[in-house]
Order: structure tokens, then C-alpha cells, then sequence
């Protein structure tokens, strides 16, 4: 894996949208607000030059910078 322009919290929001959590539901498991967990899919979209969550999310896939579904690894 690659050294990341993103952040942990990042990548952990990003983790759970390419498990197909909703930002509510995003927000539960980690103990954010949804307000909170939109914000950072927000940077991580502007970081990687992309619009909208599932772009984000394949492009964090194709950099390597999210293994396709690794719940294992989205633990806090």
C-alpha cells in the first residue's frame, strides 16, 4: 500500500462506504456525527480529485489506498 494523502478517519469513513453504510450509519459505528463523517468524505473526495462517494471510493482503490472489502481492517 502506498503512503496516503488521506487521513485515518479518512479512509475509515471511506472504509465503511465501500461497505455500503449510509453517513448515519457511518456515523453510529464510529461514534461521529453524520454531520462529521460528510466532512471527511468531503476532504477525501477534494484530496483525490473526485465527486461523489463511490468515485472516492474506487479511486482510493485504484490508488491502493483501500483494499475492497477488508472490514477487518476498519476497527477503531
Amino acid at each position: 500500500m502506498m503512503q496516503t494523502p488521506l487521513t485515518g478517519r479518512e479512509l475509515q469513513c471511506l472504509a465503511w462506504v465501500s461497505q455500503g453504510k449510509t453517513s448515519w450509519e457511518t456515523a453510529s459505528i464510529l461514534g461521529l456525527s453524520e454531520r462529521t463523517v460528510n466532512f471527511h468524505l468531503c476532504n477525501a473526495s477534494r484530496k483525490l480529485n473526485v465527486y461523489g462517494r463511490q468515485a472516492c471510493v474506487a479511486r482510493a482503490i485504484y490508488l491502493g489506498l483501500l483494499e475492497p472489502f477488508n472490514v477487518a481492517s476498519m476497527t477503531a
